[in-house]
């Protein structure tokens, strides 16, 4: 098995999208476990036949390649993040995700983004590698990192969630990573329409229901130039050669193959910036044709 490489601590690859730099936070390379778990149908040798998947996003052997990270950027002078990882000394089930020491708040700090000036942490949806930094510990406390931000979800993911039967360890993200962020009263709950949910000029809201009830992409526009963040509506590029491979924590997973194969199909010859949620270095690309369904073209990052 060939191992990929690890995170580069003073690395913050970044991509250019009009006037607008998008960053990488990283925080953490997910154990080779984490693809057969999370994507079964991605069998090694569904992987192993489709080459262009291979060095980048899976190994010699078709294990899979899978990161967690954040987007960080300033549109229309409001400084974003997206996502916000899995958090340090969060008690997790996941062991991949228990009790994390990593230097998360440094790499963003070191991108220009440091805590207190992020204005705005749009969250694509509720799960517990996806808002993991919300808070961190103060004196025993769990406390609103981004203290100064708004945060950003979509009405139906919250409210699903409210009417949903946890598990413990879900309670448990949700006392630690979202219930102290409603309490500080900076959660806002936005309606996201079929046509998307303007956030703030050149960044938009798109729906892509499946993974969760509302789950949410983002498009960002700067000058005639477009991105779009995934989140989990696609967890890894072997989905664009198989848009029917779902993951295992899917909610709904014919809506979520829906979603997927909308985006994709939207996406496929333009020259949209395609940024993967959890794409393995180098994260983005532009979607082609390919074999009947697709592939990314990777677009490497430059470092800084």
């Amino acid at each position: 098995m060939t191992t990929p490489p690890a995170i580069d601590p003073t690395a913050i690859p970044s991509w250019t999208v009009g006037d607008v730099t998008v960053h990488r936070i990283d925080e953490i390379l997910l154990p080779p476990a984490t693809g057969p778990w999370l994507l079964p149908a991605a069998t090694p040798d569904v992987v192993s036949h489709q080459a262009w998947l291979r060095p980048h996003f899976a190994d010699d052997e078709g294990i899979l390649h899978i990161h967690s990270h954040s987007f960080a950027f300033t549109v229309d002078g409001v400084r974003v993040l997206v996502d916000t990882g899995i958090g340090n000394d969060k008690e997790r089930a996941n062991p991949a995700w228990h009790k994390l020491n990593t230097g998360y708040l440094q790499r963003l700090t070191a991108a220009g983004f440091p805590p207190d000036r992020i204005d705005l942490v749009i969250l694509t949806h509720l799960h517990a590698d996806h808002v993991g930094w919300n808070t961190h510990r103060v004196n025993g406390k769990w406390v609103p990192t981004f203290r100064n931000a708004r945060y950003v979800t979509s009405r139906v993911e919250r409210e699903f969630w409210t009417g949903y039967d946890m598990e413990e360890a879900r309670r448990q993200m949700f006392r630690d990573s979202v219930i102290p962020v409603e309490e500080a009263g900076l959660l806002d709950l936005v309606d996201v329409p079929a046509e998307g949910a303007e956030a703030v000029p050149g960044l938009r809201l798109i729906p892509t229901p499946g993974h969760t009830p509302g789950h949410i992409a983002l498009e960002l526009t700067s000058r005639g130039e477009t991105a779009v963040i995934t989140g989990d509506c696609v967890h890894h590029p072997v989905q664009l050669a198989h848009p029917e491979i779902g993951a295992c924590v899917d909610i709904e997973p014919e809506r979520s193959e829906t979603s997927r194969r909308t985006l994709l199909a939207s996406l496929a010859g333009t020259d949209t910036l395609l940024l993967g949620t959890h794409f393995a270095p180098p994260t983005a690309g532009r979607v082609v044709t390919h074999e009947g369904a697709y592939r990314l073209s990777p677009v490497p990052a430059d470092s800084h």
